[in-house]
């Protein structure tokens, strides 16, 4: 008989803060799992650039891995989020964590000098088709610790400023285990990470069988919760409020792909290749004072409303970074663009969450993941091939348009929250 764990209420408070968040049973024991095994995640892709090039000598072949393993990564994200949606975390998340800390393992005891390059390759791309959805499971457990509007605003504002942070802090890591243990070795520690968190998070009452959306309502035995886990596993619903969250985090990540690249051009036509650091430190400062500014508002406007404010925000503090005079001016600029990224991401989620069926919202957050990533190359790549031919306040203001010409397509006049709208429309629901 499947266990049941805890749901807990919602703060009672009246202005419930971020120490309510991490205060519900089992929040903190399972939001710490999770960063634990996402910090791998900002450690795994530059060992495994790092242990390929030292492999192969060559920069292009370790380009080509990595191309593949974040193609893989990227493009099936819906694929292994739907199945955790289908079987739950549980079962889920463990097969996936062990295959891709097994083939993590495999390329860095094959990354020595004279393996050929296609086999590291391939033992890349696999390990990039396993890795395990952590995020996106996360972001679903916070909407059954708080099925409260604001107190799942403010944890979602939360995973999101952790979620920056961990990827500025990964690198580091890397250069600290670097000396000691070279590229492999880094690459077998972001391994160890993964694992690690992924298993603690199982471990958490929290991802038990017959909590919530994973387990049979009252009034249904274990078979009739798993037909009904299964025929939502297979429909995502959402129409057009989960194209928009979609398209919101697509543009997002287009102008965080195309920054990256125009910050570095900007630091060094300037002389000083070594400020990119702190200009992109600003960048994520400005995105986690936003994100935590956020989840603080009281009474903000709805997520359907704030989607396309965000993103023309975004647009413009980048095209305004391009008319910076100085690095000192540009880094103001990018700290701004910063402030509505992580509110705009954040926001992405929210939208997607409520559009969709309950039973798919792993799936639905995987999207929005997919959309940031597959938004950061494409942004990358076309500012790549525009910043040597074309003025930088052009290449800025370039990247700013699709942010720009997003937000009136964003817009609607329906902001009403999408989950009262779904529980209200039976009809509409069942054709999703």
């Amino acid at each position: 008989m499947p266990s049941s764990a805890p749901v807990p209420p919602h703060a009672s408070a009246a202005r419930p803060g971020y120490r309510a968040v991490l205060g519900a049973p089992y929040a903190a024991r399972t939001f710490g799992a999770a960063l634990l095994g996402r910090l791998s995640y900002g450690v795994v892709p530059l060992a495994l650039l790092l242990a390929v090039r030292d492999a192969t000598g060559s920069y292009s072949a370790a380009g080509a891995a990595m191309a593949l393993f974040g193609l893989a990564s990227v493009a099936l994200s819906p694929v292994r989020a739907g199945l955790v949606d289908r079987h739950g975390p549980r079962r889920a998340l463990p097969p996936m964590a062990a295959l891709y800390t097994a083939l993590l393992l495999a390329v860095a005891a094959a990354a020595r000098p004279g393996t050929p390059p296609a086999v590291l390759a391939a033992l890349v791309l696999a390990a990039g088709v396993c890795t395990p959805p952590l995020g996106p499971v996360m972001r679903t457990l916070w909407r059954r610790l708080h099925p409260d509007a604001a107190l799942l605003r403010r944890a979602y504002s939360l995973d999101g400023v952790f979620e920056e942070l961990l990827f500025v802090a990964g690198p580091l890591l890397v250069g600290l285990l670097l000396p000691v243990t070279g590229p492999d070795g880094a690459v077998v520690a972001g391994a160890g990470l993964l694992l690690t968190g992924a298993l603690l998070m199982v471990a958490s009452p929290l991802t038990a069988p017959g909590t919530r959306e994973d387990g049979p309502a009252e009034g249904e035995d274990a078979a009739t919760g798993g037909r009904r886990r299964r025929r939502a596993g297979g429909r995502l619903g959402g129409g057009r409020a989960l194209r928009r969250a979609v398209l919101a985090a697509a543009v997002t990540g287009l102008a965080l792909g195309a920054l990256d690249l125009m910050v570095v051009a900007s630091a060094e036509r300037q002389g000083r290749p070594e400020a990119v650091g702190w200009i992109l430190a600003a960048l994520s400062l400005g995105s986690a004072v936003g994100g935590l500014g956020l989840g603080a508002l009281d009474r903000p406007l709805p997520n359907a409303a704030r989607l396309p404010l965000f993103t023309a925000g975004l647009g413009l503090a980048l095209a305004a970074a391009g008319l910076a005079p100085g690095l000192l001016l540009l880094g103001a600029a990018v700290a701004l663009a910063g402030l509505f990224v992580s509110p705009a991401l954040t926001t992405a989620y929210l939208v997607a969450d409520e559009a969709v069926v309950p039973g798919a919202r792993t799936r639905a957050g995987a999207w929005v993941n997919t959309a940031v990533n597959a938004g950061s190359a494409g942004g990358g790549a076309a500012v790549g091939l525009m910043v040597g031919h074309l003025p930088l306040p052009l290449c800025f203001a370039l990247a700013a348009a699709p942010a720009l010409a997003a937000a009136p397509v964003l817009w609607t006049r329906d902001f009403g929250d999408a989950g009262s709208r779904r529980k209200s429309d039976p009809a509409r629901d069942a054709a999703a």
